[in-house]
C-alpha cells in the first residue's frame, strides 16, 4: 500500500460508513418481514446487491472524484439518451414505460438521472466565472438559463413515462443545487410564480380548441385529489394512503414486533417492499423505531452538508450538496407520503426500499461523499 493510499485510509469518515451500514442492515432485516409472504428470497437479493454496492463504494473512493469533472457532461448526455430510449423502446409495466431491458438487467434510467443532473450542474457552477455583481447579489434568471435547461430535459422525459414522483425528485434536487449557488430575490419570486402557474396548468390541463389537453394522467390527478380527502375514495385512489396510515398508526409507541404487523403480514399494505417500506417499519417497530431511523437519516444529511461546506473547490461542494439533497428529498417525500402529509407519488426510501437502480444510485452517491471528504483532509 502506497503512502498516499495509507493517508487516504486515515481520513475515511467512518461515522458516515457506520450510519449507512446500520441503515442498510435495518433495511434488509425489515425487508425479510415485508416480503416473507410474497417473495421470501427478496431480502437475499437486496443483501447481495448491497454487498456489491459496498465494493462499488470502495472502488469509487480509490479514484479522485475530480476526474468526474471531465465525465460530467458525457454522463448527463448518456442518461438523456437512455431516457429517450425508454420513451421509444422501454418496457411497459402496469401502464408505465420506465424501464430498459438490457440483457438480463432491467434498469430504470430515471434513477441515474438524479446523479447525472447533480454532476452536470456541479461542473457548470464550478466552471462558471462569477463577476462582481453576481458574487454580491447572486445569480439572475438570465445567468441560470443553462442550468434550468439541464434540469428541464430529464424532468420532462421522466414525466412523459409517466413517473411524477421521480420527475419531482429530479426537479427538487436540481433546484436545491441552484439555490446553493445563491439566487437573487427577484429571480426567486419569478421562479415561485412560474412554479405555481405550472402546477396549476399541470393539474387543470391546457385549454385547446377541442377541449382540454391533460398533462397529468387521470390516476395522478386522482391521487392528488385523494390527498386532500383520503376517505373520499378509500377503496380506490385513496387505498394506498389509507392502508399506510393505518399501518403507521397501529404501531403506536413501541410497535407490534418484527413480523407481527397485521397490515404487513396480511398483505393489506400495497407496495410494502418498495414505496411503503417505512409503513412496515413503523407498524412493527413503532414510533420509537421510526425516530431511530429518522435520526440516522438526519445524521447522514448533516454529515453530507458538513462535507459540502468544507469542500476544497466548487465542484466538490456542489457534488456533495447535490447528493445530500438527493437523500433529503427522498426521505422527506417518502415519509410524508406514507404518513398522509404528502400525496402518494411513488418514491423509495434510501437504502431501505427494495430496488436495484435505487440502491445502486445511493451507493454511488455515498461513495462520492466519502471520496470528497477523504481528499479534503488528505491534502
Amino acid at each position: 500500500m502506497t503512502s498516499s493510499e495509507t493517508r487516504l485510509l486515515r481520513h475515511v469518515p467512518w461515522h458516515i460508513v457506520v450510519i449507512a451500514a446500520v441503515i442498510c442492515g435495518l433495511g434488509v432485516w425489515n425487508l425479510v418481514s415485508a416480503s416473507r409472504n410474497s417473495l421470501p428470497t427478496r431480502w437475499l437479493s437486496q443483501a447481495e446487491l448491497m454487498a456489491a454496492g459496498t465494493v462499488l463504494v470502495a472502488a469509487i473512493c480509490l479514484v479522485d472524484y475530480r476526474a468526474l469533472l471531465r465525465l460530467a457532461y458525457p454522463a448527463y448526455g448518456a442518461v438523456v439518451l437512455l431516457l429517450i430510449g425508454v420513451a421509444v423502446h422501454g418496457k411497459v409495466v402496469m401502464g408505465a414505460r420506465r424501464w430498459l431491458q438490457i440483457g438480463p438487467l432491467q434498469l430504470q434510467p430515471s434513477e441515474f438521472a438524479k446523479l447525472a443532473v447533480i454532476l452536470a450542474l456541479a461542473r457548470w457552477f464550478h466552471e462558471d466565472k462569477l463577476d462582481t455583481d453576481t458574487e454580491r447579489k447572486g445569480y439572475s434568471l438570465k445567468r441560470l438559463a443553462v442550468p434550468f435547461l439541464m434540469l428541464l430535459v430529464p424532468v420532462g422525459l421522466t414525466l412523459k413515462q409517466p413517473d411524477l414522483g421521480t420527475a419531482m425528485l429530479i426537479g427538487a434536487i436540481g433546484f436545491s443545487c441552484v439555490l446553493f449557488a445563491k439566487v437573487r430575490w427577484k429571480a426567486l419570486v419569478v421562479i415561485a410564480v412560474v412554479g405555481v402557474a405550472g402546477v396549476t396548468v399541470a393539474f387543470t390541463g391546457i385549454p385547446t380548441g377541442h377541449g382540454t389537453k391533460q398533462i397529468l394522467k387521470d390516476y395522478q390527478r386522482k391521487r392528488l385529489l385523494t390527498f386532500l380527502n383520503p376517505e373520499g375514495d378509500a377503496l380506490g385512489a385513496g387505498y394506498h394512503a389509507n392502508q399506510s396510515m393505518i399501518a403507521v398508526g397501529s404501531g403506536q409507541l413501541s410497535g407490534k414486533g418484527w413480523s407481527q404487523g397485521t397490515q404487513t403480514q396480511l398483505s393489506f399494505l400495497p407496495e410494502q417492499h418498495t414505496d411503503f417500506i417505512f409503513s412496515v417499519w413503523a407498524e412493527e417497530q413503532g414510533f420509537l423505531g421510526g425516530l431511530v431511523l429518522l435520526a440516522l437519516y438526519f445524521l447522514l444529511i448533516l454529515s453530507g452538508l458538513s462535507i459540502a461546506y468544507g469542500a476544497r473547490e466548487r465542484f466538490g461542494a456542489f457534488l456533495a450538496f447535490g447528493i445530500t439533497a438527493m437523500v433529503f428529498w427522498h426521505v422527506f417525500i417518502n415519509i410524508g407520503m406514507v404518513t398522509g402529509t404528502l400525496p402518494v407519488v411513488g418514491v423509495p426510501l434510501p437504502l431501505m426500499s427494495y430496488g436495484r437502480s435505487s440502491v445502486l444510485t445511493f451507493m454511488v452517491g455515498l461513495g462520492l461523499l466519502l471520496n470528497i471528504q477523504m481528499r479534503r483532509l488528505s491534502h
